[in-house]
Parts: structure tokens; sequence; C-alpha cells
């Protein structure tokens, strides 16, 4: 599946910035710098010139640190453009999930080790899992397919499944057009829409598929 060009996401500094981003840049600086396991809220408060009552009146954790990224991200993946409404579900799904990973490609080697440290935790796991799925009911908003019910909450979850997987294969994808992402989100998609229907199609069919009714 080839996806759709879109700009080039800005990294924002942190310079002049309200304190929330710069609390989040500087916890993701010093994930890179020490681990994150080994990062404490008053390097962050240093990090970012501000006092710890700061940093405590915005994220009273890291664990809250880490969802204003989430959100962050979710945030600036809304905002990059809606989805074609001519195209596939499944050709929706897979350009706003690349759409995020664009958004998040700035910040890799910081996800990598938040992620290589919290999944160490089963508390992180568990802590994070919650989160991650109001962030792909919200792609789903994005990509015109509903979250609400049972048939949106199995659309979520196997979202988040496939999202985790291609997380994986874009954490170790050293292309530069992130070819091996796209093929794994392509085959997750694809797997999915097989077995589960969760991207039941509306709109234009793929190329030869007959559109759905």
């Amino acid at each position: 599946m080839t996806r759709k060009t879109t700009s080039k996401t800005k990294r924002s500094g942190a310079s002049g910035a309200d304190p929330g981003a710069r609390i989040i840049a500087a916890a993701l600086e010093l994930a890179v710098e020490e681990g994150w396991r080994n990062v404490s809220l008053s390097a962050i408060a240093a990090k970012a010139k501000l006092s710890l009552a700061q940093v405590h009146g915005v994220y009273p954790s890291k664990a809250s640190i880490l969802g204003g990224f989430i959100n962050d991200i979710d945030q600036k993946t809304l905002a990059s453009g809606a989805a074609d409404a001519g195209d596939s579900a499944r050709d929706r799904l897979f350009d706003v999930l690349m759409r995020r990973f664009d958004v998040m490609a700035p910040h890799k080697d910081a996800l990598r080790a938040i992620l290589r440290d919290g999944l160490a935790d089963p508390c992180n796991v568990l802590c994070a899992a919650p989160r991650t799925l109001r962030s792909m009911a919200w792609m789903l908003e994005a990509a015109g397919l509903s979250p609400a019910g049972l048939q949106g909450a199995a659309r979520v979850n196997g979202l988040a499944l496939i999202y985790a997987g291609a997380v994986r294969t874009w954490l170790r994808d050293d292309t530069g057009d992130m070819a091996k992402t796209m093929a794994a989100l392509d085959k997750g998609l694809a797997r999915a829409e097989k077995i589960t229907g969760l991207c039941a199609r509306k709109g234009r069919s793929r190329e030869g598929e007959p559109a759905a009714a």
C-alpha cells in the first residue's frame, strides 16, 4: 500500500513554550540521556527550568507526563488533516496511523528508551493500556469508524494490537520512507479485515474489489 504525501511535522522547541510542553520536552530528552527508569521528577524540573511545585501543578507523576505526551501525539495527529472519505476504511486507517508515526518521528529515540524501560514493569504496562485504547478510539474516529458499542470496542482493541505490532517494527525501521513500518501496518490491517471485519469498507473499494453495500 502506498501512502499519501503529507506535510512534514515540525519539531517544536521548548524555549518559550508553556510549562506543560517544557516538562514533556525535558522528560523526553532525559529519557534518551539517562533511561526512563532513572529519570526523576526533580531532574525533569531542573531540565525544564521549573520548580518542583510548578511541575507538580501540571503533571504530578512521570506517568501523567507520559499521558500528556500521548495526548499531544493524539492532538497533532488529528490536526494533521482529515482522512479522504472516498477511500476504503482500511486505507483511511492506514493513512491516519502513518500520520501518527510522522508525528512521533522526532521523538523516536525517547520512545525507544521509554518503551524499553516501561515494558519491563507490569504496572507501567497496565497503566499505559487505557491510554492506548483511548488513542486508538480517536484514530478510529479520524478514519470515520465508530468506536462506540460492542463492535466499536472490538475495533478499538483490535486496532491497539495492530498498532502495537507496527510500533515494534517502526522502532527498528531504518528506512527513510518507513517502508518496513508501512508493510507491517498494511499486513496487520489486512489480517484484521479478513478475520474480524475491523475495517468495514465504506465508499470506494480497493482496485479490483467490489464496494460494500
